[in-house]
């Protein structure tokens, strides 16, 4: 190879370096953007219609700033800061946790069909729930069920990773057969638990199981935000570590990669960010699998930027996903799981297509 050919090569790196630099600024500013905007119109459109510049004036207010849009009915007051903002915010969180959840699956798994669900957290969630709903369970008041649910994901985690566990290692198609096998078994016993309840035992299961951010307080959401904060400050500094594992393990162990610490971590990280995200507000679907995949089309395999990106995609997604469900029917709150697998469903059925077509199976 000759100095001309280094020169140009270098040259060619350089200028796909600096586009894709220039595409991460392009989709990290559209996505703020269409954040903001997100958040600005759930909070204002609803029963009672709440103008954008009282919206932002009640925030600028909050935060000292004095300005002449604030509102100075204190029914709109009430109706922002009780009902809309911890809704608002309760959303963008479970949206940024289940996708940054999801990004980590497909980066220890190395398969962009990797979701949260796997490991057998949302299934355990949803029994916990379930057990809470159907015995009437009140140690903790308002809170036994998100305890219960919570407490529910991580115990399926635990038992899906011991079981897959054996002789110091973990194999990933063992892992994501066991996920499969307690996925099965807890549907079972989310079955059971709605045929001995009662019908309004039944009825509270059915709507936590399709998921809602209707009812959403500032002390949940302070919880969430806590647990999430630093769940996803550690899935960060452990982005390094998930790029040289998309080396293979036998590479990245030789690069310095404790790969078997690294996925047990990433385990319990995924379990406290999808049970943290789904024990206040129920089972939403497809967000961990939808998000990540699009970043990466988008930006590339680096898991630095794909976390962070998922974090604000996630987070988008479902602030618009939420106010969908509170105004496409009128006077009327649509299961926000409903919607995310309404989108979620054929995404999944065009990747594993394109991943056929790809891999040259059928299509």
């Amino acid at each position: 190879m000759t100095g001309t050919d280094i020169g140009t090569r270098a040259s060619a790196h350089t200028v796909a370096a600096h586009a894709l630099r220039r595409r991460r600024a392009l989709v990290y500013l559209i996505t703020a953007l269409l954040l903001v905007l997100g958040i600005v119109l759930s909070a204002g459109l609803g029963q009672l219609a709440i103008g954008p510049a009282e919206v932002v004036g009640s925030l600028l207010r909050a935060i000292g700033i004095p300005n002449s849009w604030a509102p100075t009915d204190q029914l709109i007051e009430q109706t922002l800061w009780q009902i809309r903002f911890p809704r608002v915010v309760m959303s963008l969180l479970v949206g940024a946790l289940l996708a940054v959840a999801g990004a980590v699956m497909q980066a220890i798994f190395a398969n962009p069909l990797a979701e949260p669900g796997v490991v057998g957290v949302s299934s355990g969630a949803a029994v916990g729930a379930a057990v809470a709903i159907t015995l009437g369970l009140t140690a903790l008041g308002s809170w036994s069920v998100a305890v219960c649910a919570f407490a529910g994901g991580l115990v399926a985690t635990l038992v899906v990773y011991s079981t897959a566990r054996a002789q110091g290692r973990t194999e990933t198609v063992t892992l994501i057969l066991t996920g499969i096998a307690v996925n099965a078994f807890t549907g079972a016993g989310l079955a059971l638990l709605m045929f001995v309840g009662d019908s309004s035992s039944r009825e509270q299961i059915v709507f936590w199981q399709l998921g809602s951010m209707n009812g959403s307080r500032w002390p949940e959401v302070v919880i969430v935000l806590v647990v999430g904060a630093l769940a996803s400050a550690v899935t960060f500094a452990l982005a390094r570590q998930y790029d040289l594992l998309a080396l293979g393990d036998r590479t990245a162990s030789h690069l310095g990669v404790r790969v078997e610490r690294l996925r047990v971590i990433s385990i319990v990280l995924v379990a406290l960010l999808t049970g943290v995200a789904v024990a206040f507000v129920g089972i939403i679907s497809f967000v961990g699998l939808v998000v990540p995949h699009i970043v990466r089309m988008l930006l590339g395999p680096s898991n630095r930027t794909l976390l962070l990106a998922s974090l604000l995609g996630g987070a988008t997604m479902l602030v618009y996903a939420d106010l969908l469900a509170r105004t496409v029917i009128p006077s009327a709150d649509l299961p926000i799981g409903i919607l995310t697998s309404l989108v979620g469903g054929p995404f999944f059925y065009w990747l594993i297509r394109r991943n056929r077509r790809r891999a040259g199976g059928w299509g």
